[in-house]
């Protein structure tokens, strides 16, 4: 992008209380159930995707997860709600422990909650037709908790239930942008003043229908190894398909002068987003959209492609679609010796509407390890994903990495790009 020069949202020339930082950060991902955790296994190149059993579908492979629902509900509570819902709820509770916000003594009318989703409703009418089935498809025994489990807000709505949550809730359909889109959302309401806290990220219970499964397969997209933890492959030769996980991530994102006033730890700064659409395929992606996608969010932070020290890749697996995004990064990115790139699918799989935001979070130790996480399951790197400085099999230790470049692209076409700075507290 020749010629990009910072502009006035710059986050150096913006007031500290239009400046929106993260500061607390919950997950459930198929290889951890905290940042710690999370992170490590990463590092160690440790994958989380293992065989699973669906309805009507047997055994596939898919990215799982083991948290603890009954740390915050009640076995009636999960029984009346959903596998999205108690995701969650898990890891917004987590995210604000994680923060040390008192948040007892918040204005619970102030707080917002912004998921972003692939899908949801879906496991459960496959659930119910299934159940009535046994009836002779006699609707009376559809539950009574079928509406309220399947209206699109629900995996907000839950959060909002379960914390005494008053302020806006949501959830936006973003297909599998849907992370970063959350976190876009949180970061838009803060500098309009609806809310003082956000607790914004994204969710996926996918793994718990059929039909995603299916599909992919009827696209001839469905992943498949006899080694389970090599089935993801992003850059591959012999990539051979998507791995359907299941997960959820939620930041907590406040404006830097009350982080700064009470002394919080802040894991980094949203600088740039962007978000467009190819209006090209339902499915297949397209470069020069995504490309625009990444120039936008550039110009956005004031920043120029060198800037950036790490790239996290949406790539997903397929044939098609990561060819693509490299095409779009060496478009934008050709040319930056100290730009690094990698991928966190490969470990844990699509996890859908949660994916980007897991994908951030796994990178944001990054401005303190100075470390890149590799890329697994590169054996023989296709040479139409050979991009300059990826980091695969092992990590990287770079040094200093002052700028992250979360990249989501979906179905229909949408795209978004998130950047976020390293900020150190006494900024």
């Amino acid at each position: 992008m020749p010629g990009l020069t910072a502009n006035s949202v710059n986050s150096a020339r913006v007031p500290s209380q239009e400046r929106v930082v993260i500061t607390g950060v919950g997950l459930a991902a198929p290889n951890g159930n905290s940042l710690a955790e999370f992170r490590q296994n990463l590092l160690n190149g440790k994958s989380g995707i293992r065989k699973f059993d669906v309805r009507y579908m047997g055994e596939v492979i898919a990215g799982v997860c083991d948290f603890d629902p009954l740390k915050y509900q009640k076995k009636k509570e999960l029984r009346r709600g959903t596998r999205a819902g108690s995701t969650a709820i898990y890891c917004a509770q987590e995210a604000v422990a994680d923060s040390g916000l008192d948040f007892d003594s918040l204005d619970k009318s102030r707080v917002g909650v912004f998921l972003g989703i692939t899908e949801h409703g879906n496991v459960d009418t496959e659930k119910q037709i299934y159940e009535i089935k046994q009836y002779d498809y006699d609707t009376r025994y559809v539950s009574h908790h079928y509406n309220p489990r399947i209206v699109a807000n629900n995996p907000a709505g839950e959060v909002t239930l379960n914390m005494g949550i008053t302020g806006p809730h949501y959830t936006l359909g973003a297909a599998c942008a849907g992370g970063n889109i959350g976190l876009i959302q949180g970061y838009q309401m803060l500098l309009l003043n609806h809310v003082d806290v956000a607790l914004a990220g994204g969710v996926s219970e996918t793994i718990h229908a059929f039909g995603a499964f299916a599909s992919f397969r009827s696209e001839g997209a469905l992943a498949s190894h006899e080694d389970p933890t090599k089935a993801c492959r992003p850059f591959d030769r012999d990539r051979n398909g998507v791995v359907v996980s299941e997960g959820g991530c939620v930041f907590v994102l406040e404006r830097l002068a009350g982080a700064l006033a009470r002394g919080a730890r802040i894991y980094g700064e949203v600088v740039g987003y962007a978000m467009n659409s190819d209006a090209f395929d339902f499915i297949l992606p397209n470069a020069e959209g995504q490309a625009r996608c990444m120039q936008l969010a550039l110009k956005m932070a004031g920043l120029s492609p060198s800037d950036v020290n790490l790239i996290s890749t949406h790539a997903t697996g397929t044939p098609q679609g990561d060819p693509q995004e490299c095409q779009a990064i060496r478009q934008v990115f050709d040319g930056c010796p100290n730009t690094y790139i990698n991928n966190t699918k490969s470990m844990i799989g699509h996890a859908m509407g949660a994916a980007a935001a897991l994908e951030l979070a796994g990178n944001l130790p990054s401005f303190e390890d100075q470390t890149v996480h590799p890329t697994i399951n590169i054996d023989n790197l296709d040479p139409d994903c050979a991009l300059d400085n990826l980091v695969f099999n092992e990590p990287r230790k770079v040094g200093r990495i002052d700028y992250i470049l979360n990249n989501a692209f979906g179905m229909l076409g949408i795209n978004s790009t998130v950047i976020v700075k390293r900020l150190e507290n006494s900024s």
